[in-house]
């Protein structure tokens, strides 16, 4: 049998990020809570949280959390059905559903379901933010129950659902296509340009290029985690880069903006993809996920 009590609180550690706020979130003591960890480290015979500070769980320790949350969202049900239930230990903790999305969603449209399934569900979120081209990944290992991700093709145990087009802009302010591209936006001019990366993993620029002029090319980068950054060193002049088109729109319209080359967006279809084991329990959060991509997202 598995021990519940035991994944509970590998759960906890991992949910909180150490062993005293899992305490006082199960309401037993550290020494309890390391124990039961301990316990089911000895039984499986694999490390499934790794001790720091913050505390992290292993690919092992993902997958046991993950269980821990479709658990969860069935015993939520079950107290619905039968309210006698509550009380027995753990059954008042929240579960917590872990997503993962890329920043420029988050930024531009992804919030407005979040808010609606909190104030529909009595669930929490924990929102894992990574480039759309990698969040599949986050589902592939079992760190997250659904994803926000531009592959197409189905995860393996997921639903899938196709959410619409992202749109985005090569922009720059004004006086760095003057300094940059005297003579235009050309190959070689976009090879000195600095341009603005989210991460290493961020390719947006470099599909703008090769659509734009049927090669990939390589050049100098700022490299700004921050999707409200990259708009404000475009104005800033610090660099040229791929941007949201919600986001720069008035800056375009009033020519703090411009584009490097006139009406030539970039479109990154994105795919909502969930966990089929909670595909059901977790409906509101799907319907609540199509609702807003149907109206920020082109089609």
């Amino acid at each position: 049998m598995i021990d519940y009590a035991a994944l509970r609180a590998v759960s906890a550690v991992v949910e909180t990020g150490s062993f005293e706020k899992a305490a006082r979130l199960l309401n037993i003591t550290p020494s309890a809570v390391s124990q039961r960890v301990k316990q089911i480290e000895d039984r499986l015979g694999t490390v499934l949280i790794v001790r720091g500070n913050p505390c992290r769980a292993t690919e092992n320790g993902d997958w046991l959390c993950r269980h821990m949350e479709t658990v969860g969202l069935l015993e939520a049900d079950l107290m619905e059905r039968l309210p006698a239930l509550r009380g027995v230990e753990g059954s008042e903790h929240r579960v917590t559903v872990s997503i993962a999305a890329n920043a420029d969603s988050l930024a531009t449209w992804f919030l407005v379901p979040l808010a609606a399934f909190g104030e529909s569900s009595a669930h929490l979120v924990h929102l894992s933010v990574d480039d759309e081209d990698h969040t599949a990944q986050w589902l592939q290992r079992g760190a997250v129950l659904a994803a926000v991700t531009s592959l197409e093709k189905p995860v393996p145990g997921c639903r899938h659902h196709a959410l619409g087009k992202l749109r985005y802009r090569a922009t720059a302010s004004p006086d760095f296509l003057r300094r940059y591209f005297p003579d235009g936006v050309n190959a070689e001019a976009l090879a000195r340009a600095p341009c603005l990366t989210f991460s290493q993993k961020d390719r947006l620029q470099a599909r703008w290029m090769e659509a734009a002029f049927g090669r990939e090319m390589a050049g100098p980068t700022h490299c700004l985690p921050s999707t409200h950054a990259f708009v404000e060193a475009s104005l800033a002049g610090m660099g040229w880069g791929m941007n949201p088109e919600t986001l720069v729109t008035t800056h375009l319209q009033s020519g703090s903006l411009v584009e490097l080359i006139a009406e030539a967006p970039l479109d990154i279809p994105l795919f909502w993809q969930i966990n089929r084991l909670t595909a059901d329990r977790l409906d509101g959060l799907t319907r609540a996920v199509l609702l807003a991509a149907r109206q920020a997202l082109l089609r």
